[in-house]
């Protein structure tokens, strides 16, 4: 191995292993930021001059990420997702409806826009539903955290993983939809029934519930022009318009109001998740122009990732070493040398983001559910989570596995 090539296999390992942990002790950095030196690091080197650098962000997942985050904002800041909540929420009269509720809303919701902004939405107002009954806050909670993961399964538009997936597949919206729409509707009907056998206490008592859900501001006009977008983008994906480019245009669309200020729609949108994509991309190009040779590529052909159930379990274990994002652009250079390249990309988004039910820490998007139970003085604990994610995670990406392998 050459100096550039140790000094490339050192930098990878260090951002790699600083992004898993989320920060380097003594400094200050986050998981941005990290991602960023990461990059800088291989320009430094040489592994990639700066043109190099350029071409290796896909500007195609940063486009429909940053208009996704801009629909969503939209969709939150005109009180569109209280109102949608409330709605919903408000007709469960008993603990299990209020669990389905929950669950197929939040799922259905981070089918089609980002599931870690639908946890942002729906923890607060779960925790605040559950105050005002007088009910157990976590099975709820729990719901609203495994529900996004395995609802966002079903479309490129659901998570951040998922974009990537779908820029670097070329896989087509309808084809990936079709491919594993079915997997996330099993996991949301998965998500009730554990949740409902691990909690049974909970749903055991009989009650008669009157939940009220304060839905704040709300302007409708606003909440009309952001529901005709999100219709129009879904038309868009479904007819093949680039995902990208239909994502950029309808938050393009819904920036022109006098009713918000656009301060409020930026506040949402998470800069640091965007600076960390762009730093992962390099590091990865710088990689694998310096690492990774063709007998290399050619290797996971011995790891026997062109059987399905391998590669879907390699997968989960890498997604939960080092976060699905990181773990799907670890995988990047060696999907296409696979059999069926396709195929494994869909097996490479499902497990990912199944994956992130294991444990509390296994996605974002729990973290975001532990953090609005924790500030709520109704702490969601790891094992109270475990009891739900490890069945469900073993369930879902055994029926997954098996749905795409046949």
């Amino acid at each position: 191995m050459t100096a550039m090539g140790a000094a490339a296999l050192l930098i990878l390992v260090l951002t790699y292993a600083g992004v898993a942990i989320g920060r380097i002790p003594g400094l200050r950095l986050d998981r941005a930021g990290i991602a960023l030196l990461g990059g800088a690091a291989m320009i430094a080197i040489g592994a990639l001059d700066i043109e190099d650098a350029y071409r290796a962000i896909s500007f195609d997942t940063i486009t429909l990420l940053l208009g996704m985050m801009i629909v969503v904002a939209h969709l939150k800041v005109s009180g569109a997702f209280r109102a949608l909540g409330g709605f919903a929420i408000e007709h469960a009269h008993a603990p299990f409806m209020l669990l389905v509720m929950v669950t197929l809303l939040t799922g259905v919701l981070s089918a089609f826009l980002v599931n870690d902004a639908i946890c942002l939405v729906m923890a607060p107002i779960v925790v605040h539903v559950t105050r005002v009954i007088n009910r157990n806050p976590v099975p709820y909670l729990i719901a609203t955290a495994t529900a996004s993961n395995c609802g966002s399964v079903a479309t490129i538009t659901g998570n951040p993983q998922n974009m990537v997936i779908g820029a670097l597949s070329g896989i087509s919206y309808p084809a990936f939809s079709a491919a594993l729409a079915p997997v996330a509707a099993f996991g949301l009907v998965a998500v009730i029934v554990i949740i409902r056998i691990v909690y049974r206490a909970e749903f055991s008592r009989k009650a008669e519930l009157s939940p009220e859900v304060y839905r704040g501001r709300m302007l409708p006009g606003q909440v009309v022009k952001a529901v005709v977008v999100c219709v129009g983008l879904a038309v868009a994906f479904f007819a093949g318009v680039p995902v990208a480019k239909a994502a950029l245009i309808g938050g393009a669309i819904l920036l022109l109001t006098r009713a918000i200020k656009p301060e409020r729609i930026y506040r949402e949108i998470d800069g640091p998740l965007l600076f960390m994509f762009a730093g992962l991309f390099i590091v990865v190009a710088g990689a694998e122009k310096t690492l990774l040779t063709p007998d290399i590529v050619a290797s996971a052909k011995d790891l026997g990732l062109n059987d399905v159930w391998r590669l879907s379990g390699f997968t989960a274990v890498l997604s939960n070493i080092m976060s699905n994002v990181p773990a799907v652009l670890a995988l990047k250079p060696f999907v296409p040398g696979l059999e069926n390249p396709e195929r494994a990309w869909l097996v490479v988004a499902m497990s990912s983001t199944l994956a992130g039910n294991f444990t509390l820490l296994g996605s974002v998007a729990n973290l975001i559910v532990a953090e609005h139970a924790r500030v709520s003085g109704k702490p969601l604990g790891f094992i109270a989570f475990f009891k739900v994610g490890l069945p469900l995670t073993l369930v879902t990406l055994l029926v997954g596995t098996a749905w795409l392998a046949a």
